[in-house]
């Protein structure tokens, strides 16, 4: 769901071509877009009327084809980006991508969104106390439990974050 909120918010700003599409497209994870994510991505929007698509002819070059975002895509846009879903909100893309639109988000939807990123992340936190708890602490399993010990203070981290968050997301 990520690269929807991405490739809709860059056509937000302006029609773009596929090739600055997929420039302009920047990830909190760094990871590159690929032509085999974006096209069908693009096919898709098309399909349902979130997108338009219009020939531009180019002197000497091939034509390429130029994206717009059209009443249907921003409806879709505010929809994506106003809820996490509990099956993504493990995901730290999908949530810190919200968090970047949180200005066009009312209270409640932010507080939704920080609820849910709280859920998952108390779940991931149990879970990795009960994989600590289980092993043994002989040193077979000392890289493994340094490991769990910084993925938990890394949840702790992020709960603090969310803390704050939810106080500043009432304004």
């Amino acid at each position: 769901m990520a690269l929807d909120i991405f490739i809709l918010s860059v056509l937000r700003a302006e029609p773009v071509h596929g090739y600055e599409l997929k420039r302009r497209v920047q990830r909190p994870s760094l990871t590159a877009l690929s032509n085999n994510s974006l096209y069908p991505i693009l096919r898709r929007f098309e399909q349902a009327g979130a997108v338009t698509v219009t020939v531009e002819q180019q002197d000497g070059k091939p034509a390429r084809k130029v994206y717009a975002i059209t009443d249907v895509g921003r409806q879709l846009l505010t929809s994506l980006i106003s809820e996490l879903p509990p099956e993504l909100a493990t995901n730290e893309e999908e949530f810190l991508l919200r968090l970047g639109f949180f200005s066009e988000l009312s209270p409640s939807q932010r507080a939704a969104i920080l609820d849910a990123r709280g859920a998952a992340l108390d779940a991931s936190a149990s879970q990795v106390r009960e994989l600590v708890q289980a092993e043994d602490t002989s040193e077979k399993w000392h890289w493994r439990n340094l490991a769990m010990a910084h993925l938990l203070t890394r949840i702790e981290t992020e709960r603090r974050f969310l803390a704050d968050l939810t106080k500043k997301a009432d304004q």
